[in-house]
């Protein structure tokens, strides 16, 4: 059982991440279908259960094992053969086989579904997983987002050779997927980039090196070159093309992987260097559109990585509240020092921000993929700002909770310092903050991206608490013109500001919606949220001027937003 130990050591493993989150089911209700809801929420709780215990074991056994290398079989024969720890091994059972997490979104069958499951039921689940294991989600999110590329832009005939096999649940047959995008001269600029292809009848050979390639041995990837011949300079030059790992006959594409690199976090999942020799690779969609074919591959993996975030700060937000719960000094719990009420209460508005951030772009993009345009316009505007902040924000709650555990938080055997290097991948991966803060302001330009969210923001308030409603509404003012005034300067070089405050009144706006969906408690914790959001991100304040006593309504916030199973059942009684 779960609790403090005798050396007043507390120690989570056991708890049922989903029972301990009772804001998650609140959630569920507010943003997933009514008719999908009985069947997804026995999953969930599956899904808490493993990952307060079986997922959080292998996570930490493979995080102490990471994958290798393997260039030649034994007899001298080619291989380049990624070996995993048999625990990564069976983490990849449980997030592609038995829950299915990259099928889910492409064809009828998980957990006995007739259809295509609604985003946030994948997203959801996710955000449970991540909490265990973040390594793995890569790949899980290349797959997935692989295959919706593929499906998209794909040749009829292209998609059918592969379809089944991306989207099995039998580890046998399953084929997972990559991106191959970063070169070493151009990093972020993907304009720059030197890989070319050319026609070899109804394929294409490429060549150039690829510096960052994760999931480097995936079966399959998607590749940027360009086309030899082709006058186009920049991104418009480019076309995307899907790279299988082994040809028809069974033997491997000419490329080879030159080496795993030797990373921070992320230690359980392979990343590499890739050579193209010239590789047998299948052209996707329209030559010289493949920039922009990417950027839908490359803005799901984006959002995806604001969803894993959000559940990095939700897992570090989890630890600290049971620490400080659980453990004593000066004769009380932590929890009950005011101070240590501050530090909780930051690290917990941070991450329901993130929270309701990813929640709330997973139900823009089932609106979009429904055809509904404007919600196109608010889902391009949200991703980057999700991206922008939320996987920024996961780096400071991750160290945050770690100083609430004190020195067993730096020790290795707690996952404190695993989950705190994992979080800072993803303000790198998919474009570092600068990038996706100038992408913002792009889409603002370039799109009208800004209009169509202030518009869908202010329908949204429409329904929430008058008094709340008006507050945000002048903050929605004042942030939007300042983002327009900065997207339309040009420079740049206040873009990271103006993305943090559309960020900031857009969570908070999305937090009073949720409360006006939700009843009692929830309702008002959602509220809470908001205004604090409100007051202490989006309005003036003097920093030297001493401050309103919130510990109060801050007490009640924290007892409700990480409750132990065996505390739920007592209070049932």
């Amino acid at each position: 059982m779960a609790g403090a130990s005798e050396n007043n050591i507390p120690d989570s493993r056991g708890v049922n991440a989903y029972r301990a989150d009772p804001a998650l089911a609140a959630l569920i209700e507010v943003y997933l279908p009514r008719e999908l809801q009985a069947r997804i929420t026995p999953e969930l709780d599956r899904m808490g259960a493993l990952v307060g215990d079986r997922l959080e074991e292998l996570a930490l056994v493979a995080d102490h094992n990471p994958p290798s290398l393997k260039l030649r079989s034994r007899t001298g024969a080619r291989a380049e053969t990624v070996e995993k720890h048999p625990a990564y091994r069976e983490l990849e059972r449980y997030a592609f086989s038995e829950f299915g997490l990259a099928a889910m979104s492409h064809r009828a069958g998980v957990f006995g579904a007739e259809d295509k499951l609604y985003p946030l039921a994948k997203y959801a689940l996710v955000y449970l997983f991540v909490q265990a294991e973040f390594g793995l989600c890569c790949p899980l999110s290349m797959t997935d987002s692989l295959t919706r590329t593929l499906v998209k832009f794909g040749d009829p005939a292209l998609v059918a050779r592969y379809i089944d096999r991306l989207t099995s649940q039998d580890m046998e047959s399953l084929f997972q997927g990559a991106m191959f995008m970063t070169e070493q001269a151009a990093g972020s600029d993907v304009g720059a980039i030197e890989t070319t292809a050319r026609p070899d009848g109804e394929a294409w050979r490429l060549t150039g090196d690829k510096w960052f390639c994760s999931n480097p041995d995936a079966e399959l990837a998607m590749v940027l070159a360009r086309p030899e011949g082709q006058g186009a300079e920049g991104t418009r030059g480019l076309s995307l093309f899907l790279l299988p790992r082994h040809l028809p006959d069974g033997s491997l594409n000419a490329y080879r992987i030159l080496r795993l690199k030797d990373k921070m976090g992320t230690r359980s999942m392979a990343s590499g260097e890739i050579s193209l020799e010239g590789a047998t690779a299948y052209l996707v969609g329209e030559a010289g559109q493949g920039f922009k074919q990417m950027t839908d591959m490359i803005n799901m993996s984006r959002l995806a990585n604001g969803v894993r975030s959000a559940g990095l700060m939700r897992r570090s937000v989890a630890e600290a509240l049971f620490i400080a719960r659980h453990r004593t000094a000066f004769g009380r719990a932590l929890v009950d020092m005011p101070l240590m009420r501050r530090q909780l209460a930051k690290m917990l508005v941070t991450a329901e921000q993130g929270r309701s951030m990813v929640f709330h772009t997973a139900r823009a993009l089932a609106a979009a993929d429904g055809g509904e345009a404007t919600m196109a316009r608010v889902l391009r505007i949200l991703t980057p700002l999700v991206k922008f902040r939320t996987c920024r924000d996961a780096r400071k709650v991750a160290g945050d909770a770690m100083e609430v555990r004190g020195g067993c938080g730096y020790i290795e055997e707690f996952s404190d310092a695993r989950v705190l290097r994992d979080a800072h991948l993803g303000s790198i991966w998919e474009g570092t903050s600068n990038i996706i803060a100038l992408d913002v302001a792009r889409a603002i330009k370039r799109e009208g991206a800004l209009e169509a969210l202030t518009d869908y923001l202010r329908a949204l308030l429409s329904e929430a608490e008058p008094a709340l409603a008006a507050e945000l509404e002048a903050a929605l003012t004042r942030a939007a013109a300042l983002a327009s005034a900065v997207a339309e300067d040009g420079s740049g070089g206040e873009a990271r500001r103006a993305a943090s405050a559309l960020y900031h009144v857009a969570s908070a706006s999305f937090m009073a919606w949720e409360a006006a969906q939700l009843s009692g408690q929830p309702a008002q914790d959602r509220a809470a949220l908001a205004r604090l959001v409100l007051a202490h991100r989006l309005t003036p304040r003097d920093p030297l001027a001493p401050r309103e006593d919130e510990d109060t309504a801050l007490a009640g916030l924290l007892a409700r937003a990480g409750i132990d199973p065996e505390d739920q059942a007592m209070a049932a009684e």
